[in-house]
């Protein structure tokens, strides 16, 4: 199973759920029906980035009867950020300890 920061990247890494993901987070919930109108591609199209959204956890669908509404779940966005806090603090340290080698050799 992958982990969620691999999910999460997988599905940002198509522009079209990229973009889906900005549309919702202006506005949501929202149909499949009303985000296709936004788009330039089919109904059945918007359903698979929004399965796939879904499957990373970015996306929950709310059902009402017949209509499924899609609401932005930024959960796997926030881990994902914190993914990349902690590998951005490694390499932060990695570059204050090569800084403070190269200083010392001046000396």
């Amino acid at each position: 199973m992958m982990e969620i920061e691999e999910r999460v990247f997988t599905a940002l890494a198509d522009t079209t759920r990229r973009q889906l993901i900005s549309t919702l987070a202006q506005s949501s919930p929202k149909t499949a029906t009303q985000l296709a109108r936004e788009f330039p591609i089919s109904r059945q199209g918007i359903l698979k980035h929004l399965d796939l959204l879904a499957q990373a956890g970015l996306v929950r669908v709310q059902t009402s009867g017949r209509e499924k509404r899609f609401i932005l779940d930024p959960t796997s966005l926030q881990a994902a950020s914190t993914w990349i806090e902690t590998i951005g603090k490694q390499w932060d340290e990695r570059l204050q300890r090569l800084k403070t080698l190269l200083e010392d050799e001046n000396i």
